[in-house]
């Protein structure tokens, strides 16, 4: 019997995106870090929903370039654009790795560093080491630019 064809590629680059350094974490300045979604698949019809209809990411965040802190610890969090809602993903392991979910559209992802690893935190309260947005998140109105240039970004929540 001939061997069955696989076709095997990477996920599209939409479905990860860059954390930048804020250099506010010593150690952080050459890092280079990552944060990876995929649908969650928990549900027979393999995609996953929230409760408002927003899919559901599992996200992989990854640190590279870096060496663990000697003291603290890195953790990484999600939070709406407006960061009126966050959630604890969860603290960076050796390798400098963790994984948790997110159920919105539009996202940020934060890894700080804190002093104590408390999974039951609700905010961080370190200083921030690196920060990205979702690709979604990136996508907002024309106000303020092109044919609109003329109408105030930030009256409709964007800054110029």
């Amino acid at each position: 019997a001939s061997p069955v064809p696989v076709c095997a590629s990477a996920g599209p680059e939409y479905y990860a995106f860059e954390l930048f350094t804020t250099r506010n974490v010593p150690g952080t300045g050459l890092a280079e870090a990552r944060a990876e979604l995929e649908v969650s698949g928990g549900s027979p019809f393999s995609i996953t929903l929230g409760p408002d209809g927003s899919y559901v990411y599992d996200v992989s965040v990854s640190l590279d370039r870096m060496k663990a802190p000697r003291a603290g610890h890195l953790v990484a969090w999600a939070t709406t654009p407006d960061i009126d809602q966050v959630e604890r993903l969860g603290t960076l392991d050796e390798q400098l790795r963790t994984s948790g979910q997110v159920r919105w559209n539009k996202f940020l992802v934060v890894v700080t560093w804190e002093s104590e690893d408390d999974p039951e935190a609700t905010m961080w309260k370190g200083p921030v080491a690196f920060r990205g947005m979702s690709r979604s998140g990136m996508m907002h109105t024309m106000v303020g630019h092109g044919a609109l240039q003329q109408e105030n970004c930030a009256a409709y929540g964007y800054g110029n």
